[in-house]
């Protein structure tokens, strides 16, 4: 180790391309793109740094073309669990040992290659595998991506330089520690930077990880995991395992060697861990740290003085952008009866400029939404609605998967405020509508907090400062990300640390320091420099 407190540089935002016509960085990543789709790839399992095949493999496809297979890949099972275990227990010490500002220098070349020669291939994976937009893949898989890789060495000096103070004669300080055991990153399909962020952060901080990508965005963890090896994360230290929940969860959550859960998906599933390690507590060598980004029922409530043009716009955007497949996505929303047909005419004539197809055409704004489990549950919920006589559909309503899984961006406006599409998480491209008596105010704010379980993202929209005050007031537990005049999605990491409660999440901030903190153990250390030398104290000099 040198001697020297070594400096991590001060983090910026990566810009964000623009990918105009004409311009060199479109012909890159339009090369690219094709070259991915020409091409069928084999994806293995990586255990201790070696490629495992099982024989057991499923087809990673496009959504927006499900007849189109990009790749085929592997699952692992218990035998591949156990094997994965044990390649963690082994690079546990070495890594976890490893000087911080090596274990920093591997984050920050990912980030490096990622905003350099991996740029399209990790761009163009999310594209094709994911079915976003260039500008959502761009935002996604490479900026927020790299923002995390940067951000996160910065912070954990940070957290190392959190220090007691002492008194003369003796010496104070704490060690963090990387936990014993192993961490499992369960990521979902709808960020890259998600999946690449869930096992890093804890890799960050000297621990080892099991790494369970979404089976709908395989072919994205594939390439991000070789984007790890480049960077240099040694052999053990990630271990890419994809296969079902049951067959790769059950045995993770059974083994004696978790130490933490880092969790992006479903309320469901992530209440069916928290159990299970509960059930399991006993067997456990550590307690195991729990750290969950759930499900949410968005909203955007406006206030009568709100900006209409902008709240069209924050609709649309907070609804449509990436089909709605946001767990920060605007689900539902509270307008005034004041301004509901200025606004409506606003919303739909947006919506009716809105292209839709292959993200591939990057005149289209909207794409498929994930897979047919998606596609059934989406259109579920807007079956229900046609069936009501408590909702109207706006526009939209329409879908079709011959080729993809295509479900036209849909404004459903609800009498009821409690109505089904009020209350349940969607994750469409579907938004629900209740108009409020403008006098009713008070009693709406208090439906906008009570009606969902979640407590993820909100928004207000208000040109009234008063009034502002007041709503975030009244919905100060509602949401973990919360936004004034402004839609309710696109945290950006160093700006916006990003998580929610309730049944939302245990809010650990994704994108800041209050994250990484999750991943340490924390051993206080105390030297005496001149200790005593007799069992006696002054006190006991006279009766």
């Amino acid at each position: 180790m040198p001697n020297g407190i070594v400096p991590v540089p001060t983090p910026v935002n990566e810009p964000i391309r623009a990918y105009a016509p004409g311009s060199p960085e479109k012909a890159s990543l339009k090369a690219k793109l094709e070259q991915m789709l020409s091409d069928e790839i084999e994806i293995p399992l990586i255990i201790g740094g070696e490629e495992v095949r099982t024989g057991n493999t499923a087809m990673a496809v496009c959504p927006h073309d499900h007849r189109h297979v990009l790749g085929v890949y592997h699952k692992a099972g218990e035998a591949e669990v156990a094997r994965a275990i044990e390649a963690s227990q082994a690079a546990w010490r070495e890594w976890s040992e490893m000087p911080w500002e090596h274990r920093a220098a591997v984050m920050l070349k990912a980030a490096e290659l990622l905003a350099g020669p991996w740029r399209d291939t990790l761009n163009a994976a999310c594209m094709l595998n994911q079915s976003k937009t260039v500008f959502q893949a761009e935002i996604d898989s490479a900026c927020e991506l790299i923002d995390f890789w940067r951000f996160n060495p910065y912070y954990m000096r940070f957290i190392y330089e959190q220090q007691p103070g002492g008194d003369l004669g003796h010496w104070d300080y704490v060690e963090y520690r990387a936990l014993e055991g192993f961490i499992f990153a369960v990521t979902p399909f709808n960020f890259a930077s998600i999946a690449g962020n869930l096992p890093t952060s804890p890799a960050l901080m000297g621990n080892t990880v099991l790494w369970k990508p979404a089976s709908s965005a395989v072919f994205t963890a594939h390439w991000l995991m070789k984007l790890f090896e480049e960077a240099g994360f040694p052999p053990g230290v990630i271990n890419l395992i994809p296969g079902s929940g049951g067959q790769v969860g059950n045995p993770v959550m059974a083994s004696p060697h978790l130490a933490g859960v880092h969790f992006t998906g479903s309320t469901p599933v992530f209440q069916g861990m928290w159990r299970t390690v509960g059930d399991n507590i006993a067997s456990y060598k550590t307690y195991p740290r729990i750290v969950g980004e759930t499900g949410g029922k968005d909203f955007i409530f406006a206030h009568p003085s709100s900006d209409v043009d902008a709240l069209g716009t924050a609709l649309v955007r907070g609804a449509f952008e990436y089909q709605g497949q946001k767990c920060s996505a605007a689900s539902r929303a509270y307008i005034p009866k004041s301004i509901w047909p200025k606004l409506k005419d606003v919303l739909l004539g947006q919506i009716a400029e809105i292209e839709m197809g292959p993200p591939t055409d990057f005149r289209n704004f909207f794409n498929a939404v994930i897979d047919g489990g998606a596609f059934a549950d989406i259109t579920s919920y807007i079956q229900h609605a046609k069936d009501s006589s408590d909702a109207e559909i706006l526009c939209g309503g329409e879908w079709d998967d011959s080729t993809g899984y295509y479900i036209h961006p849909t404004v459903v406006q609800t009498s009821d405020p409690r109505f089904k599409l009020m209350e349940e998480e969607i994750f469409g491209p579907v938004l629900t509508v209740y108009v409020y008596d403008d006098a009713a105010l008070d009693d709406t704010l208090e439906l906008c907090d009570t009606t969902s379980p979640y407590a993820l993202t909100g928004a207000i929209f208000s040109q009234d400062r008063a009034a502002a005050v007041k709503m975030a007031a009244a919905l100060r537990h509602a949401a973990g990300n919360f936004y004034i005049n402004d839609k309710p999605t696109g945290a950006v990491v160093g700006q916006q640390p990003f998580g929610g409660s309730r049944a939302s999440g245990t809010n650990d901030k994704a994108g800041s320091y209050l994250n990484l903190i999750r991943w340490t153990s924390q051993r206080t250390i105390k030297e005496n420099f001149v200790p005593p030398k007799h069992v006696a104290y002054p006190f006991m000099g006279e009766e």
